[in-house]
């Protein structure tokens, strides 16, 4: 009987036991409730099984990408950089330009002086143009900076004319009253700068040479400090606009035995009513300005853009010519001695029947040379050791002047 009543009490043990096993876990998911409720902290969740996106969240991420890429390539199409010493020229061409919509865009840089400019055409990436005196590509010409220069740079055409401006205050008569005293040429490598340097040197006239920008110029003029300001561009200028009679500057008559690359010119009443008397133009000299370009190879991509801007240049001559009075006297057939010519503008003067003889027989030099000169000389670590040879030869130029600079004083 004992027996039996322990396989009893097992059997209810058992029985007890295996159901308390299954209510444990309704009884844990309630304390875990209770817990959550009284702010304790509460086991991490399970994340939920990972879900692949909708087809459509991927195509219209694509379609996105797609779109962004198509405005990037849209926004550089026939994309070109010009850059000039001033923004209003490199503004004029772009603004004539831009009602074409053709695949042309001009983007106007402003540059940091003649020399730097002629360096931002052969070496800066995105700049394929630039607007640069005469007598600095003379300069160029006379001490080239390394070998073979004239490879890498071409001209388009000769543009408009800038103007040799003195102005001086009461005291100051002629040129010769100007030895010794300070005369600011302008930044330093500026297109002012090489030609004030050229048209003083001639005359034989060594003043006290400052290289201020021509706005600090001017104002250190009109309060005696300074006894001159030179300065290069087309007449009339917005810097002399505002000076009063009472002031007393005057500009001064630039005359001699001058550079060859230098032709006469006139500053007139009509130019600046209140600096210059009606019965007393002053005589000066003037410089051109070129358009160049970079001698990328013909079958290029970079030259495809080039030429495309080059014959959209020419096709709009007119409305460039009339946005400002500069842009009028110009001849397209002009040449720029030393300088070979752009065979795409080549071939447009040739299909207008402006072309001349010179012009066509260096059309034939470029034709049978130009694929044996880019294979030489296209790479780009080949234009970087010619940069850090033309960056050699700034520094040497800028030694032989004999100009005392009291700039930095």
């Amino acid at each position: 009987m004992w027996g039996e009543m322990t396989r009893y009490t097992s059997a209810i043990a058992f029985a007890i036991t295996s159901a308390l096993s299954l209510i444990t876990p309704v009884w844990a998911d309630r304390l875990d409730t209770i817990a959550q409720m009284q702010g304790d902290q509460t086991p991490p969740e399970v994340p939920p099984p990972a879900k692949h996106k909708p087809k459509s969240v991927i195509h219209r991420a694509a379609s996105d990408e797609q779109l962004r890429h198509r405005l990037r390539d849209q926004a550089n199409h026939g994309l070109v950089g010009i850059v000039s010493e001033g923004a209003d020229e490199t503004t004029d061409v772009a603004f004539a330009l831009a009602p074409e919509h053709n695949g042309i865009r001009l983007l106007p840089i402003s540059g940091a002086g003649a020399s730097q400019n002629v360096t931002d055409v052969l070496f800066t990436r995105g700049i394929d143009f630039g607007i640069i005196q005469t007598d600095v590509l003379d300069e160029i010409k006379r001490n080239p900076p390394f070998s073979g220069v004239n490879k890498y740079l071409e001209y388009v055409t000769k543009l408009y004319d800038e103007q040799l401006q003195v102005l001086v205050g009461p005291d100051i008569q002629s040129l010769r009253d100007l030895q010794g005293k300070k005369v600011n040429f302008g930044r330093r490598n500026s297109g002012t700068y090489t030609t004030a340097t050229n048209i003083f040197k001639a005359v034989g006239i060594q003043p006290d040479v400052t290289t201020l920008p021509h706005a600090l110029a001017l104002d250190q003029l009109r309060r005696g400090e300074i006894s001159a300001m030179v300065y290069v561009g087309t007449k009339p200028s917005r810097m002399f606009q505002d000076i009063r009679p009472d002031e007393k500057l005057h500009f001064l008559p630039v005359t001699g035995s001058l550079p060859k690359e230098y032709t006469a010119a006139l500053i007139t009443d009509a130019d600046y009513p209140e600096l210059v008397s009606q019965i007393a133009p002053v005589k000066t000299v003037e410089v051109g300005t070129v358009l160049v370009a970079y001698n990328w190879p013909e079958k290029s991509e970079r030259y495809a853009r080039v030429n495309h801007f080059v014959q959209a240049f020419f096709a709009h001559l007119d409305e460039i010519k009339a946005i400002h009075p500069k842009w009028h006297p110009f001849d397209v057939t002009s040449e720029v001695s030393g300088w070979t010519r752009f065979p795409g503008a080549e071939r447009w003067l040739k299909r207008a029947g402006l072309m001349t003889k010179s012009d066509q027989a260096t059309a034939q030099l470029n034709s049978n040379q130009r694929e044996e000169l880019f294979r030489a000389f296209a790479d780009y670590e080949k234009r970087e050791e010619l940069f850090q040879a033309f960056a050699d030869y700034e520094k040497r130029h800028q030694t032989i002047v004999a100009f005392h600079d009291t700039a930095g004083q």
